[in-house]
């Protein structure tokens, strides 16, 4: 499995549908999610993914926090294949790309509540008590750089 990483300018139109589709499989159809998905943060960010053939199969994006940039947010963190290694190949070497790429101290996630126990093998930490995003709790977690 490779991870791939580009800036948005970089991405094939083919590259971008399928990130395009996969956000809307898993946050609109399977989550229920009733949100505007293209929030103009794509235009910054740093797409990471790992493609099966044409087809995106996980991804995530990072990019600066407005507030603060020493912190890169992740966000969108997403896999359609389940109990293969995909997420933590997706999560592990695009940590690697924002360290080599991108200058922070600093990395943040609003994690869905189900998912932090994933976060916790990489060293991120809870950092925040539960709040609802969308619908969903999750919890901010914060991996220092």
């Amino acid at each position: 499995m490779i991870v791939i990483t580009k800036n948005f300018d970089e991405l094939t139109t083919t590259e971008l549908y399928e990130i395009l589709k996969a956000r809307a499989e898993i946050f609109i159809m399977e989550q229920n999610i009733n949100y505007q998905d293209m929030d103009d943060i794509d235009y910054k960010s740093m797409h990471c993914f790992i493609k099966e053939g044409d087809k995106v199969i996980a991804y995530l994006r990072a990019f600066y926090r407005s507030d603060d940039k020493s912190v890169v947010k992740i966000g969108r963190v997403l896999t359609l294949e389940h109990g293969k290694g995909v997420g933590r190949v997706l999560l592990e070497e695009s940590i690697k790309a924002i360290k080599a790429k991108m200058q922070c101290n600093q990395i943040y996630i609003e994690a869905q509540k189900h998912a932090v126990g994933f976060y916790d093998k990489f060293g991120f930490v809870t950092t925040s008590g539960e709040f609802l995003e969308e619908g969903i709790i999750h919890v901010a977690m914060e991996l220092d750089v």
